[in-house]
């Protein structure tokens, strides 16, 4: 039984360290290749460099700004993917604010922040053209866009428009030459393709709409804000812009992976000279908690790496550790009162449970509190910390538990390996 415990116990350490080696290293195996998780995490503005804008409604006395900033958010979205900046976000701020957040890579470098701000906010450009390229009208000749229930069927959702007098004829022309062949019209928005349905029929009158099988509402109403974005549906001054210089992110990348690291080594010598073996448990604990941690904000999706981002996981891994001092207290309490060392660990463990439920459900709330309410840097903080608590009760509760219970199996009769001989009224197990 003591070399089944030992031989387990040895295997988690050989595989923890095998996989954090892995994770911080990565892997190339033939034409296969792991990148590190660190590499794979991505960064937000102040550790990559980039631009950041923020952008506020003219009219805040609109009633309908929550409709029409839903429509500025997914025209943005829409215009930053199409110009290849995919990894930016964009935030809604209070409740008449745009924030958007584009970060330096390696295919889209940014070196004047006004081409970009202005890109956002000028007309785009929406065409209808036919199988031929030839245009048929453009987006200035649409009147109004809109979402409305299929007049076909009376259930579903359908996008319908209207044009003005010039582009209903030339409308008219273009359907009654497809209607019946399959063909279809393309919708393009600054010159890319954002749906293209075929004609079923001639259309006259000015009056169309366009049908869907996958349909939804949603859906439905993404493609008419597509179409409407020749122009913005409210007027957005621009407050704030700011450009961080890629050299200045990677500096302070640096400098908290240092403060990070630098942090952990001495947790762990504290550990381990405080605590004896149940430190050297923790280190291994904690080992696994930040492995776990690693993989959560490299595979979640939206998550981003900022620098109160990396404080967040400071101060979880502090969480983390303050779990595993309160659970090692109690037991020294139960060692110091005369315990054997099994049941000074159980009933440690069970002593020190509601205080740590309790310490990291305050936590939670407060990073939920963050998360929802607060705005670009204090969101990827809340993020973090909300990421690190739940890893790291779980890594307290149930890793470090499995842990000892695995060290117990070795039968160690010495309780001066797990509390100061002198604290200890007989150091020999009973």
């Amino acid at each position: 039984m003591v070399v089944r415990k030992v031989g387990i116990l040895a295997l988690i350490v050989l595989l923890t360290f095998t996989i954090g080696f892995f994770a911080i290293n990565g892997i190339e195996w033939g034409i296969y290749e792991i990148r590190p998780l660190a590499e794979q995490i991505p960064r937000g503005l102040d550790l990559t460099g980039g631009v950041a804008v923020v952008y506020e409604a003219k009219e805040l006395s609109n009633p309908e700004l929550s409709r029409d900033l839903d429509s500025v958010y997914q025209i943005m979205r829409l215009r930053l993917d199409s110009e290849g900046y995919p990894e930016a976000t964009i935030t809604r701020q209070g409740t008449g604010r745009i924030r958007i957040e584009i970060p330096i890579n390696e295919s889209n470098m940014v070196d004047d922040p006004s081409v970009i701000t202005q890109y956002l906010v000028k007309p785009a450009k929406i065409e209808f053209r036919d199988p031929e390229n030839e245009l048929v009208f453009g987006g200035e000749d649409m009147k109004d866009v809109y979402v409305q229930n299929n007049p076909k069927t009376g259930t579903g959702y359908v996008v319908g428009f209207d044009l003005n007098p010039e582009a209903a004829e030339a409308f008219a022309k273009a359907t009654g030459k497809l209607a019946g062949t399959g063909k279809p019209i393309s919708i393009l928005l600054d010159g890319v393709e954002i749906s293209a349905p075929t004609v079923s029929g001639v259309i006259t009158g000015g009056k169309a709409f366009i049908e869907s099988e996958a349909f939804t509402y949603e859906t439905a109403l993404r493609l008419s804000q597509q179409i409407r974005s020749g122009a913005l549906p409210i007027e957005m001054d621009e407050i704030e812009v700011r450009a961080v210089s890629a050299s200045l992110g990677e500096t302070a990348l640096q400098q908290g992976l240092f403060a990070g690291m630098l942090g952990m080594l001495l947790v762990f010598a504290f550990m381990v000279a405080y605590y004896r073996l149940p430190g050297l448990i923790c280190c291994l604990s904690l080992t696994i908690y930040m492995i776990i941690v690693l993989f959560c904000l490299a595979t979640i999706p939206g998550v981003q790496l900022t620098l109160p981002g990396i404080a967040g996981i400071i101060l979880s891994i502090g969480m983390a550790v303050d779990a595993n001092v309160i659970i090692y207290e109690r037991m020294r309490e139960e060692l110091i009162s005369g315990k054997t060392i099994r049941t000074s660990v159980k009933l440690g463990f069970e002593r020190a449970f509601s205080a740590i439920m309790d310490s990291n459900i305050t936590t939670i709330i407060a990073a939920l509190v963050l998360l929802f309410f607060g705005t670009g840097p204090i969101k990827g903080f809340a993020v973090t910390l909300l990421i690190g608590i739940v890893v790291s009760f779980f890594t307290a509760v149930l890793v470090t538990r499995m842990l000892m219970n695995l060290l117990l199996g070795i039968h160690f009769k010495n309780k001066s390996l797990f509390c100061p001989a002198r604290l200890i009224p007989n150091s020999q197990a009973r």
